[in-house]
């Protein structure tokens, strides 16, 4: 099986922390984690670990793209350097924030899909949890693309239904650090 991966970098980043502070302790559930603003800044995901995980058992990668602002030194850099992959970085606004990014993967996976995704033969892997992935995941699910929404357990439950297959990172916060 090929795999065509995208990540959401802020997305499983910033959620990752939500869900490394309920392991640790510091807040009950993730949705404490969530309403109360509750972070484990510790915690920081190292995407040649994520890398491996989610492309792990691909026969040959098709492509593997990630958005946003990565930290410079993890070893995903290693993997960008040897295995041809593109980093799509946006600048955040005045509130800090990343805008763009959810409609720029939802257009990638949409092009890739129709111009370089070989239905019997590769994988849509797309690491995010957000909703607004909703129509893109149910349209090609619904013209016979398989796609795994790999994210953490509280991904919108409408991601992970739309989906061919859910994979949960929480039993891996611990083997994702850095």
């Amino acid at each position: 099986m090929i795999s065509f991966t995208y990540v959401d970098n802020s997305n499983v980043f910033i959620e990752g922390q939500r869900v490394a502070a309920v392991a640790n302790g510091r807040s009950p559930d993730i949705y404490h984690a969530m309403n109360n603003k509750i972070f484990d800044h510790t915690w920081n995901i190292d995407y040649g670990k994520l890398h491996d995980l989610v492309c792990g058992d691909s026969t040959g990668i098709g492509c593997a793209k990630l958005w946003g602002s990565p930290p410079p030194s993890d070893t995903f850099w290693k993997k960008v350097e040897n295995e041809g992959f593109e980093v799509t970085t946006f600048d955040k606004n005045a509130a800090g924030k990343e805008k763009k990014v959810d409609v720029a993967i939802a257009h990638q996976v949409t092009k890739d899909a129709y111009t370089k995704i070989d239905k019997g033969t590769s994988e849509i892997i797309l690491v995010a949890g957000d909703r607004d992935f909703v129509p893109v995941i149910e349209d090609l699910v619904s013209e016979g693309f398989r796609v795994t929404v790999v994210f953490w357990n509280h991904a919108a439950q409408e991601l992970k239904d739309a989906a061919t297959h859910f994979v949960s990172l929480d039993g891996h916060v611990a083997d994702l650090k850095i």
